[in-house]
């Protein structure tokens, strides 16, 4: 009961609270079903109890906000329905309809009592985001914008957004690095988160950072492992998928899982199930450019064996012709100098005895001219000093002159000339 002092009704923090307790329980005495956001499960391992943050968001801001208790055996169930059939456990950051009674505890205030929710509403919510984002992009006519880019003739430098730790990128790196045909593939790794809601601005910022190194990429990839498709709703968001859709190089998605697509996937220049089959897409992309080369290569030996076979043929019958010719040649050619020479003989000969006959002759006639023979002939040679004398101009009275004759020489002097 409240106090009265001063004429002052005075109520105890227990009454008013056990007050609104009563007006609660009175106002709201059914199950209600409602939506909201769980922003975070906050589920204890060790009592197996959940006490979810639910909140209520507009235009990006928290409108409402309370707290709630899920209880282990409520847990349990609902979780076990989500693994069935959204092949994931119930988590944080998803949008649900549950239904729940509304309680007020003196202690620890407002909340509502979680008693089930329902996996397929999850379903729908995801569906819906996914139908919205498809159709903004193909009205900004961004829909096909990276499915429009010329993929590089071989993709050997690739940028990875993925988390280190995960085992499709595992498996990625393991088809790649051990393909039989020897291929290399150029990677790195930008870290990045890759579920939930945190993952959407994980990932676009990674691709700026890419972008401002476009020079170094032929394209990039983003990699994860498995996972439902509560796990991946984030891929159907509209500003992840708008990045993926604008990028200046082809995106190659492989985030693990057989479901039907996401919209980052759709709007992806390729898409593949699995990590693995991505790589075995960018192997058969350096197939598509090896086997015609092989085939070239091999076109190639084949018709230079058979242009040097034919010119090897063709040089060996030129060879034979040749030497029979040059056999020929060389016969003939001995023949015509055996022929020569024996003419060269002949003829030497006859111009050396011809020769002889002509130098006998001109040795007569040189004889003819000593001046001893002319001396003795009667023939006389006068000099002075040492020259001979042919003209009377040569001497002057009262020089001496020398005059040769066959038998001796005699000296004399000039009285007069006339």
């Amino acid at each position: 009961m409240p106090e009265v002092v001063e004429d002052k009704t005075i109520f105890s923090l227990l009454e008013v609270t056990k007050s609104i307790q009563r007006t609660i329980a009175d106002r709201y005495r059914s199950l209600y079903w409602i939506k909201a956001e769980m922003n975070k499960l906050n589920h204890y391992k060790h009592s197996g109890h959940c006490y979810p943050e639910l909140v209520e968001k507009k235009e990006g801001k928290i409108v409402a906000e309370i707290r709630s208790i899920l209880w282990k055996t409520d847990f349990e169930r609902i979780n076990t329905q989500f693994i069935q059939l959204l092949d994931e456990p119930l988590r944080d950051g998803i949008t649900v309809l549950f239904q729940a009674g509304v309680s007020y505890d003196p202690l620890y205030g407002l909340s509502l009592r979680i008693v089930d929710i329902d996996p397929t509403f999850v379903l729908g919510e995801l569906e819906k985001e996914k139908k919205e984002s498809i159709a903004k992009l193909q009205q900004d006519g961004l829909f096909d914008a990276n499915k429009k880019l010329a993929f590089p003739l071989l993709p050997k430098r690739l940028a990875i957004i993925s988390v280190e730790t995960s085992k499709g990128l595992s498996d990625f790196f393991k088809i790649i690095a051990q393909n039989p045909w020897g291929y290399k593939i150029e990677t790195t790794l930008y870290p990045a988160l890759l579920q939930g809601d945190r993952s959407i601005p994980s990932i676009i910022q990674q691709l700026a950072v890419i972008a401002d190194h476009l020079e170094k990429y032929d394209a990039v990839a983003i990699i994860r492992g498995g996972g439902g498709e509560v796990g991946l709703s984030s891929y159907n968001n509209y500003m992840l998928a708008k990045a993926i859709a604008i990028f200046p190089i082809p995106v190659l998605t492989g985030i693990g899982h057989s479901t039907n697509e996401t919209v980052s996937e759709m709007v992806a220049y390729k898409n593949a199930i699995t990590p693995s089959e991505l790589a075995d897409f960018l192997i058969q992309k350096f197939h598509n450019f090896s086997i015609p080369v092989d085939k070239a290569q091999e076109s190639i030996i084949f018709l230079a064996k058979e242009i040097f076979l034919k010119h090897r043929k063709k040089l060996a019958e030129s060879t034979q012709v040749l030497s029979w010719n040059s056999k020929q040649k060389l016969t003939l050619e001995r023949h015509q100098v055996q022929m020569l020479s024996q003419q060269l003989k002949l003829y030497s000969r006859q111009a050396l005895k011809e020769q002889w006959h002509t130098l006998d002759g001109i040795t007569r006639v040189i004889n003819m001219a000593d001046p001893k023979l002319l001396l003795e002939k009667g023939f006389s040679i006068t000099r002075i000093n040492g020259k001979t004398i042919t003209s009377t101009k040569q001497i002057n009275a009262g020089d001496i002159i020398e005059t040769s004759y066959a038998d001796g020489i005699l000296s004399s002097k000039i009285i007069s000339k006339s």
